[in-house]
């Protein structure tokens, strides 16, 4: 077994974190979704719990073999120099406007209930780096121009 066969079973743990980030994201549907005062602080915990588990599941799928495409979709998307592009290019704004938020609430609140959604929305920004580094090396192991100059090279 090699390395790159570890990896991809470590990523399979990305499941179980979003099936857990799932089950955060529907709880506040049992006890009324903030409405009493008393259950406010609760759905601030459960929104913070959804976004570190997804960005733990979103790192832990960066773990993958990034020189397989996972569907047809996938495969569609990175072969095509357009779209790959505009996929990395729409991942990086996703990317940077979650961190800038998550920074600027961060370091803008005093509110301990904000300050916590904050260090979760960074949490989910650092998954998403490396989901864009993912997307990357996803193109550059994908694309069709690319290859097809590289194949000619060796004939």
């Amino acid at each position: 077994m090699n390395t790159k066969q570890i990896f991809q079973y470590i990523s399979y743990l990305q499941y179980p974190l979003m099936l857990i980030a799932l089950f955060y994201a529907f709880r506040p549907y049992t006890y009324g979704l903030g409405l009493k005062p008393e259950t406010s602080y609760l759905l601030f915990k459960d929104i913070n719990n959804v976004l570190v588990f997804m960005g733990l599941g979103i790192s832990f799928s960066t773990l993958q073999d990034t020189t397989k495409t996972q569907n047809k979709l996938s495969r569609k998307i990175w072969e095509n120099p357009k779209k790959g592009k505009i996929a990395i290019f729409a991942i990086s704004l996703m990317t940077l406007f979650i961190i800038v938020n998550g920074l600027i609430g961060y370091f803008s609140t005093t509110d301990s209930k904000l300050k916590e959604l904050s260090s979760g929305i960074i949490i989910l920004g650092i998954g998403m780096i490396g989901l864009l580094k993912s997307a990357i090396e996803m193109f550059e192991n994908h694309r069709k121009d690319k290859n097809v100059a590289i194949e000619k090279e060796y004939q």
